[in-house]
């Protein structure tokens, strides 16, 4: 909770009031609503539902109700202004530490919702972040380039075999409580052997799907891919202009060279799969990502993360914000699956093929909005977080989903194909 506060002043001590209550898109929310939601939402979960105190603002609950208002309708509500937004998260943050701190609560029963306010924090952070690669105007924010690629990553095999059967798919919660209820239950899946790229796909492979014309040739689009593209218009990744013959792309604010080296970004799931058509292969189903993520056939356990059970330290994968760019493709070695597969988890999300939906024996919990209201309604399912996710918010397990045509998601995708015939 305090790395992600941290966090958020970060992201909004930066800008003057102007700037806070703009909107930058309508696919986000001004800054400062996301400011007083993460405030009213901590107050609802941990000062009224855990600690059973009265209601410091009930008038805010409607207002910041992200099910009630779309971004695009938030500008117009009668939003706090920055400063008492401020005051606000923090009179609710004193009240939320008096509930944690309460003798009342040893036996850990609100701990599940202390989780779940942490990682929805974190994910606003994460959204705010993505406001400000939406946003215009000079750039405010600054954070050292990640761990370059070792020796002899260039030498890595393409692909790495993902051996077939059978594993626990999701958690029960007991290595995971504070999973979100879209990873619940466990459920034994049996994937069959499968060749993953070893590292997300490159801006320099990326380009030469541009070169050859891949945004112009229907053969490689899904049909309604094809719609938004001739709809839209887009002929390259998401903040990127040709100068002559070099891609230029604009992050948070700064115009710089692409850097071929790193994973592709900002493309959306129609992009994705169509590049994995023209490069004959396919995006890897949400069981397939997670099997290679989790399951060491050597000892046949699912881990928490590609690494082992341990929580992401720096030298295991580019998290937390603390780079505003994914780090080279072949980074983060310690970080490894069992597969061989490197940097699955941070740098950038990746677009599988499969739909979100709920697990068998699914149970929505605290309440239905969280994921339930979300299935069946066309989202895909992406995994293993980004470089602007937070670290408690991050882990084997971590399902998150969003629209086939979204780009202002730090997203990206690997590709795969099959080992064996169907």
């Amino acid at each position: 909770m305090v790395s992600a506060r941290r966090r958020t002043r970060s992201l909004t001590d930066c800008l003057p009031d102007g700037e806070l209550t703009a909107q930058h898109s309508t696919l986000m929310s001004p800054l400062v609503w996301d400011m007083a939601h993460i405030a009213c939402q901590e107050e609802i979960w941990l000062v009224r539902e855990a600690g059973g105190r009265r209601a410091l603002r009930p008038e805010l609950d409607d207002l910041y109700d992200a099910f009630r208002h779309p971004r695009a309708e938030r500008p117009s509500l009668p939003l706090l202004p920055p400063a008492e937004a401020r005051r606000y998260l923090a009179q609710v943050r004193a009240q939320a530490l008096d509930v944690l701190a309460d003798p009342a609560h040893a036996d850990g029963s609100p701990l599940f919702l202390f989780g779940m306010i942490a990682q929805h924090e974190q994910q606003h952070d994460e959204t705010m972040l993505a406001t400000h690669q939406l946003r215009r105007g000079p750039a405010v924010l600054d954070a050292p380039a990640p761990r370059r690629a070792p020796a002899g990553a260039h030498r890595l095999p393409r692909e790495v075999l993902v051996p077939g059967g059978q594993y626990a798919m999701g958690t029960d919660g007991a290595s995971e409580p504070w999973a979100l209820d879209n990873e619940r239950p466990a459920h034994p899946v049996h994937v069959r052997s499968f060749w993953l790229d070893t590292t997300p796909v490159t801006n320099a492979a990326y380009q030469d799907f541009i070169a050859d014309g891949g945004y112009d040739d229907p053969r490689w689009w899904h049909p309604e891919g094809w719609l938004h593209r001739q709809r839209t218009g887009i002929a390259a990744p998401g903040y990127w202009h040709r100068a002559g013959d070099t891609w230029l792309r604009r992050r948070f604010g700064r115009t710089e060279v692409v850097p071929p080296e790193e994973p592709v970004l900002h493309v959306s799931w129609y992009e994705a799969d169509a590049y994995a058509r023209w490069a004959g292969r396919r995006l890897p189903t949400e069981a397939e990502w997670e099997k290679a993520a989790r399951h060491d056939p050597a000892t046949s356990r699912t881990r928490r993360y590609p690494w082992g059970d341990e929580p992401p330290r720096p030298e295991h994968a580019n998290l937390g914000q603390r780079h505003l760019q994914p780090a080279p493709a072949g980074a983060y070695p310690q970080g490894a699956a069992p597969c061989g597969a490197r940097q699955l988890i941070g740098d950038v999300w990746e677009w599988t093929s499969s739909e979100f939906t709920g697990y068998p024996g699914f149970v929505a919990f605290p309440y239905r909005e969280y994921s339930e209201v979300f299935f069946g309604a066309g989202y895909k399912v992406l995994r293993g977080g980004s470089f602007g996710t937070g670290e408690v918010a991050c882990r084997g397990t971590f399902r998150n989903w969003d629209l086939p045509v979204r780009r202002q998601i730090f997203a990206g995708f690997r590709t795969c194909r099959d080992a064996e015939p169907h």
